[in-house]
């Protein structure tokens, strides 16, 4: 599979400004100026980038309360997301979502959900909306290894799988559920095994390389299109952080953590592209301070941006 310079730089690109946006907002939630809670996916860009790279302007997805990293692979305006993240009245959803329930239907992200598995079975709905109404789309639901474990997902992919909707169920499997080892939640190594018992094809992937989830997301897309159905793709990743910000990290050692960090999807994606001679060091030393000062702008447009007015507290409440 050939890519051009200009699509491996793009995924790059998307992959620093993930990381560095995460890494604003972690700092900023420490500051105090995020409330509530946050889910990070440090670690877990590669899968965001690789997989909705594989999709057209007009094609969905659905996220997940770690849904950053999805958001912005899927072209969100930055500046927005900052503004929701800080509770402002020019955030995605007006400063009334925060972190977890970011939309942006115009781009194809159908949003974020805080319930787990929550997104599973809106996506077989979505499939069916696209076939009923014969538009060529595709959907992507992204879910983690906790979520794998819920009534609704096994429900969903069956009746996926009945009416061979184009959805593609794309399990992050970040190695915990919370604090729930997947070595303990599963009977079985291979979450993408599970697609067999639904008749159509399920796949692992290294969740680290982001080439790798390209192409298997391709494959599973491209299917869909014909209309051969849904795919089960298990992308094996970890993340950096813990669950969310009130994670001590008990369960897991130090060690264990240090050895994914060696794994870093951005380091291995960046050694790949200088060794092949499409991109060097002098040119990511400027993509990594483009993608830093979109960030810092973004902070800036939030801090700047008015606070949701009370008055207006109650729109979108329907009861």
């Amino acid at each position: 599979m050939k890519f051009t310079p200009e699509k491996l730089i793009d995924m790059l690109i998307k992959m620093y400004k993930i990381r560095f946006f995460e890494e604003k907002v972690d700092y900023l939630f420490a500051l105090g100026l995020v409330h509530g809670t946050m889910h990070l996916s440090i670690g877990q860009e590669a899968v965001a980038v690789g997989a909705i790279s594989t999709l057209k302007p007009d094609d969905y997805i659905l996220s997940t309360h770690r849904g950053h990293g999805h958001c912005i692979a899927k072209g969100a305006d930055i500046n927005l997301m900052m503004a929701e993240f800080l509770g402002k009245e020019t955030g995605y959803c007006r400063g009334r979502g925060g972190s977890m329930h970011i939309a942006d239907v115009e781009k194809g992200n159908l949003g974020a959900t805080g319930v787990v598995g929550g997104g599973i079975p809106i996506a077989s709905g979505v499939g069916l909306s696209i076939k009923m109404r014969k538009t060529g789309q595709v959907v992507i639901c992204f879910f983690g290894d906790g979520a794998a474990n819920q009534g609704a997902f096994h429900e969903s992919l069956n009746l996926a799988a009945i009416w061979k909707l184009p959805v593609i169920f794309l399990c992050e499997n970040n190695m915990y559920g919370m604090s729930m080892s997947v070595e303990k939640a599963f009977a079985i190594e291979n979450i993408a095994k599970r697609a067999g018992s639904y008749g159509f094809p399920g796949e692992v992937v290294d969740g680290n390389y982001v080439l790798a989830v390209y192409k298997v997301v391709l494959k599973a897309v491209e299917r869909a299109r014909k209309g051969k159905g849904p795919s089960l793709i298990e992308c094996k990743t970890y993340r950096w952080k813990g669950h969310s910000k009130s994670d001590q990290n008990l369960y897991r050692s130090k060690e264990e953590i240090e050895s994914w960090k060696m794994k870093c999807p951005i380091k291995r994606f960046k050694e790949k592209l200088i060794a092949e001679k499409i991109i060097t060091n002098e040119e990511i030393k400027i993509i990594e301070e483009n993608a830093k000062n979109i960030i810092e702008k973004a902070v800036d447009f939030a801090k700047n941006s008015p606070e949701p007015s009370v008055e207006e507290i109650f729109d979108g409440v329907y009861s």
